[in-house]
């Protein structure tokens, strides 16, 4: 009976110690080290995520008027806009990797996102094509103003890495501003 009894009580103790392991493995930090300040890291990566709730949101909102596109332009603007949705979706992986990179955490979740979007969400069931393609003309635009404004935490922290994705953002976004202008303008009599 005292043997079984011992059993018991060292499984229960290995049990325990493992149950204790698994606790300090689920709360072990997940800081990656580098020689940025702490307070350097905390803002890159507040400012990143951010940024990567506007990119998945343009990213739905460019995929939505690309899937709901009609009119006599159709092919043009679906084309279009099927391309800029992949280069949007393309920015959100470098971003999450980079904060993850700084030691931060990221974007964990679609609820995530909706809380720290600052592009409006457009659930219209209908929407013009010229609207479309205005409406985010104006929410790239507004992107890369947020992709400024996060270039400048990085410069104040001395975070280059960042700040140099950053601009190649910057350049793509100004890129899809261009051709949404363009794509949008009406012709007159010259042809233009």
């Amino acid at each position: 009976m005292k043997v079984a009894a011992r059993r018991d009580s060292g499984t229960k103790t290995a049990a325990a110690k493992g149950g204790q392991a698994l606790m300090e493995r689920e709360n072990a930090s997940l800081e990656t080290p580098t020689d940025l300040e702490a307070s350097a890291t905390r803002d890159v990566a507040a400012a990143m995520n951010l940024v990567l709730a506007d990119v998945f949101a343009l990213y739905l909102k460019t995929k939505n008027f690309h899937w709901h596109m009609s009119g006599p332009h159709f092919r043009d603007y679906h084309l279009l806009l099927d391309e800029q949705a992949d280069q949007i979706f393309a920015m959100t992986d470098p971003i999450a990797e980079r904060v993850r990179k700084l030691g931060r955490l990221t974007i964990r979740s679609i609820g995530e996102i909706a809380r720290l979007q600052r592009i409006d969400d457009n659930d219209a069931e209908y929407v013009e094509p010229s609207d479309m393609l205005a409406e985010l003309r104006e929410d790239n635009k507004a992107l890369a103003a947020r992709l400024r404004e996060a270039h400048d935490v990085c410069d104040e922290a001395q975070d280059v890495a960042t700040a140099s994705l950053i601009e190649v953002w910057i350049d793509e976004t100004e890129r899809r501003t261009w051709f949404l202008f363009e794509s949008g303008r009406r012709a007159d009599s010259s042809g233009h």
